[in-house]
């Protein structure tokens, strides 16, 4: 049950997080509109899509995005409040162990650990959708629309190749696949371009088809031949924020796909994932560490606190930005770079845990 003293510390942790978000998005619009308002002006981008289908958008996009950050700040801020006023010198000398004292703070972490994460899984993705749509259209196009020497496993056992695809006029050149079967080659079919028509229809142009059936082999020729082929130009055509746009059902689906078709560059995809996750134990671990700072009255009030709490958060996302290039380069695989500073700060946690009650 919820005690009086649980509910009051509750408020405060969520209200000074849910303030602090605001307060920093507020800024980080009126920066962000400086920014692009020459894109605006030069690309005749209407206002209501600038508002409703970019800055509608943006806001949940980069607050979610900075989390970790706004949690750590918000502890650090209203514990130090509470310790400066003596409150919970109050709360300890009244009986209440210290471990009873986090109670609260990990059931408001637990808040924002599940909003965090529903937002990460299924509302942030489509309305980035809109977002880089947007982006694309009247910023900067990083769209990906060409690619070369793309190969993946269309099926078991069936290998596709296509030289050079261009996504404008949809259209491949110099395709081949290769079938399979117990590693011996049985069909192959070479064509000097291919059209995608709709889902997995294409139509291949001046193709050949060989099949070998142990020491024979039968040839089919032909100037045009429409037919099934299962995979799509999105499966070659990996662009920068694509895996910003999928829900966490639909990215896992994505990732288990692409590793099995023999796909190499999923390391973004990968890391994404791992990131939805492992920020519901960031929440606990940043307003443990956060709390364990702040709840000592100092001398020269919550300065010294919030400054501590700053630097150790501007750390913890450093550091997640260099260990992730870890699985970039191929050093460690993505679930380790992703988890690399949880594990750390968890051991800082612990620490400080411990060390608080003293």
């Amino acid at each position: 049950m919820l005690k009086k003293l649980d509910i009051y510390i509750i408020k405060k942790f969520l209200g000074t997080y849910f303030f602090a978000i605001a307060l920093i998005m507020a800024i980080a619009v009126v920066f962000d509109f400086n920014e692009r308002l020459d894109a605006f002006i030069r690309n005749d981008a209407p206002v209501s899509k600038i508002i409703f289908d970019y800055y509608l958008n943006f806001i949940p996009y980069f607050a979610n995005l900075f989390s970790p950050l706004f949690t750590f700040v918000a502890v650090i801020f209203f514990t130090s409040q509470l310790a400066d006023n003596s409150e919970i010198i109050a709360m300890l000398a009244s009986g209440m162990s210290f471990k009873r004292l986090m109670r609260p703070y990990m059931i408001s972490a637990a808040v924002i650990a599940a909003v965090t994460f529903a937002l990460n899984s299924f509302i942030i993705p489509p309305a980035n959708v809109t977002r880089i749509k947007f982006q694309n259209e009247y910023i900067k196009n990083k769209e990906t629309t060409y690619a070369r020497n793309s190969q993946l496993m269309i099926e078991p056992g069936v290998i596709g190749y296509v030289e050079r695809y261009d996504n404008k006029t949809k259209t491949g050149y110099r395709f081949s696949l290769e079938k399979f079967d117990d590693k011996k080659l049985v069909s192959r079919l070479t064509a000097k371009s291919l059209k995608y028509d709709t889902l997995y229809k294409w139509q291949i142009k001046d193709y050949m088809i060989r099949n070998f059936d142990g020491m024979t082999e039968t040839i089919t020729k032909g100037e045009k031949l429409d037919t099934i082929i299962r995979f799509e130009p999105s499966d070659i055509l990996i662009s920068r924020y694509d895996h910003e746009i999928m829900s966490t059902p639909v990215l896992k689906e994505y990732i288990d796909k692409q590793k099995q078709r023999g796909v190499a560059n999923i390391t973004d995809f990968e890391i994404e994932y791992h990131k939805r996750y492992a920020a519901i134990a960031t929440s606990f671990i940043l307003t443990a560490i956060g709390m364990t700072l702040a709840s000592k009255k100092v001398k020269g009030g919550m300065g010294l606190n919030i400054g501590i709490g700053l630097a150790l958060s501007f750390t913890y996302i450093l550091f997640t930005t260099v260990t992730s290039t870890f699985a970039v380069t191929g050093k460690t695989s993505a679930m380790v770079a992703v988890w690399i500073p949880n594990v750390v700060y968890t051991i800082i946690a612990i620490y400080l845990y411990y060390k608080a009650p003293k």
